[in-house]
Parts: C-alpha cells; structure tokens; sequence
C-alpha cells in the first residue's frame, strides 16, 4: 500500500521543487518573475500606446467629425424647411389678398349690374305707371263728360217717372250745371 500512496503522489510534484512551496511565491524566482512583468508591461504599453490607442482615437475623431457634419447638415435643412415654409407662407397671404381683391371687384361689379338693372327697371315702371295714369285722366275726362249727359238723361227719366210727362230739357241742363258749380 505504501507503493500506491507514492505513486498517486508522483505525478502532482514538479520535479526540482522544494517542498510545499507555490512556484510564483517562491523568493527565488522573483527576480526573474519582475523580469518578465516589466517585459510584458513594456510590450503591452507598447502594443497599446503606439497602435490600439490611435486607431481607437482616429475612430472617435472621425465619428466626431461625422456627427459634426450630420448635424451642419441637420441645422442647413432646418433653415432651408423654415425659408420654404415662410415662403409658403407669403404665397397663401398672397392668394388670399388676391381672392379677396377678385371677390370685391365681382361684388362691386354684381352690385352695378343690379343698380343698373333696378334703374332700368324702376324707370320702365315709372314709365308705365305715368302712362297708367294719364289713361286714367284720360277716362276719368271721358267719364266726367259723360256725367253731365248721363245726368241730364237720368234727370229726365226721374222727372218723367215722376210726374208722368216729359221734362224741359233746357230747365233740367240749367239746373244740373247750377249743380256743378
């Protein structure tokens, strides 16, 4: 059995090692292990310093740069949409002015077509109207020197009727112009 436990405990030891000692705490290999830190350090802050570190830097510069220009760009579309909106602007106030100046100029124009219409129409009325009333003097004249005969007649027929003989008709015409006046 002792053979085994040195086999089983061959395998797991560094051959040269002194007993129970962890290699890189050993006082012996820290001379060469500070060695070789400072190699790898010095490699590493190469490596770093002279190729990883500037090409990150020429990265951020030039997504720097992109940001900048999108941004110019960003603010010239800005003050281009702001110039066309206020040009717009302008044409809408513009077409509004013109409609309003058409719509009182076909006002004004409708409004002097129906005063001239209305004028047109009133004095072809007041034309009708005078020739209306002069008819009207004129039957009234007729009717009026109609009365006188149409009252002479009737006076004869009512004092015929009455008294049973015929009427003077020069007594009865002095009595209806004695009437009249």
């Amino acid at each position: 059995m002792a053979h085994d436990a040195e086999e089983h405990h061959a395998g797991t030891e560094v051959p040269g090692a002194p007993e129970g000692a962890f290699p890189p705490f050993d006082p012996t290999h820290f001379t060469s292990e500070l060695v070789w830190l400072a190699i790898t350090f010095g490699a590493l802050y190469l490596l770093m310093s002279k190729i990883a570190l500037p090409r990150v830097g020429n990265i951020l510069a030039a997504r720097k740069d992109k940001i900048d220009s999108d941004l110019a760009t960003a603010a010239k579309a800005q003050d281009e949409a702001a110039a066309a909106a206020a040009a717009h602007e302008k044409t809408l106030a513009d077409a509004k002015a013109k409609a309003q100046g058409l719509g009182q100029t076909a006002h004004a124009d409708l409004t002097a077509q129906a005063d001239a219409r209305r004028a047109t129409l009133e004095a072809e009325l007041n034309g009708k109207l005078a020739e209306a009333e002069a008819q009207i003097a004129a039957t009234k004249t007729a009717a009026m020197a109609n009365v006188g005969s149409i009252a002479t007649e009737a006076a004869h027929a009512i004092l015929q009727q009455i008294t049973g003989k015929p009427a003077d008709p020069a007594a009865v015409t002095a009595a209806i112009a004695a009437l009249k006046s």
